[in-house]
């Protein structure tokens, strides 16, 4: 074929449009394959890996514990009282209230397209101005609901106490935080450690004492507080009191008498002391085994893959110190 030919062949394949040209051309069509290609390879580094899509959640929600009361109190008490702080907010579309045995659980649902930042703010702002909260009921918890995106667990199981198998978790979990590549990681499927004070009515009739004197002693006890600054020749000096106390035998020191004569009754003296947990129906078994769970989760730009690879690095060297009752998976 002459070039007259080709290029009039190739004219003709052009008006009949695109495709059919680049199969008379053979250099477009390889052209456009390798910028498709290297294309798709840079688009493909880019794509954010998820297990499952994230998505936003325009909801906040309200919490208010309130101990030893019923529903039905807490419904009148609580709820009510709140759901009408908050439903009149712009930029609230609901508000759904649950009342249960000594807690109220709001959830303020969002219009689309709202500032979430300022209506939480607008929603923290009401629940502060209320005043007509029972006397008894705890601080208003005011937070907003994100979906968390969970990768990966470690379960710590075996024949052993619920406290070391806490502990060995507690541990999992602190070095699991010191590697670059976790930021976020909860320790789950186990009871909160509480401390227990129990006082028989025989020590407070013969110290003359009340429960509630007892609770206030050790209210003001323990706790670290600071107490301004003194401004010395030699410059300022920090005033911090340091009373914090973490374990049952630091509690059983605590004065709670003071005579005249110089004498301190303590709380060890009156009462039995004991490190254990609250009293709920949590339990967690693996294998038939008690356990404790270690959930890590991706935080911003991490990947399910990189944050899964550094746990299963992690946990080659945490089987080490491990006692021989209890094993991780």
């Amino acid at each position: 074929m002459t070039p007259k030919e080709a290029n009039q062949s190739a004219l003709n394949a052009w008006k009949r449009g695109p495709i059919a040209w680049m199969t008379q051309n053979s250099v477009a069509a390889n052209l456009l394959m390798a910028v498709l290609i290297i294309g798709g390879i840079f688009v493909g580094l880019d794509v954010k890996q998820e297990v499952f899509p994230e998505v936003e959640l325009d909801i906040a929600y309200i919490t208010v514990a309130y101990p030893g009361a019923s529903p039905s109190e807490v419904e009148e008490g609580i709820v009510l009282v709140l759901e009408e702080a908050v439903r009149g907010i712009n930029g609230v579309k609901k508000v759904y209230g649950t009342a249960n045995e000594s807690v109220a659980a709001l959830r303020v649902e969002m219009l689309l397209g709202a500032d979430k930042d300022r209506v939480l703010s607008d929603v923290k702002s009401a629940v502060d101005r209320v005043a007509s909260l029972p006397q008894d009921a705890e601080r208003p918890k005011v937070t907003l609901i994100a979906r968390r995106s969970k990768v990966i667990s470690l379960m710590v199981y075996g024949d052993a106490e619920e406290r070391l198998l806490r502990q060995l978790a507690e541990r999992f979990r602190r070095g699991l935080l010191k590697h670059p590549h976790i930021t976020q990681v909860e320790l789950e499927g186990v009871r909160r450690p509480e401390i227990s004070v129990e006082i028989t009515p025989d020590n407070l009739r013969a110290y003359n004492l009340t429960l509630e004197q007892v609770a206030r002693m050790i209210r003001m006890g323990a706790l670290d507080l600071p107490g301004g600054a003194v401004k010395t020749a030699a410059g300022e000096i920090l005033v911090r009191t340091t009373e914090r106390r973490d374990s049952g035998q630091q509690y059983a020191d605590l004065p709670i008498i003071s005579r005249p004569d110089g004498t301190i009754v303590k709380l060890g003296d009156i009462a039995t002391i004991r490190d254990t947990f609250e009293e709920t129906d949590v339990e967690t078994r693996f294998n038939g085994k008690p356990a404790a769970r270690v959930s890590v989760y991706r935080v911003g730009e991490q990947t399910p893959i990189e944050v899964a690879e550094a746990v299963k690095g992690f946990l080659k060297q945490a089987r080490a110190v491990l006692p021989d009752t209890v094993k991780v998976s």
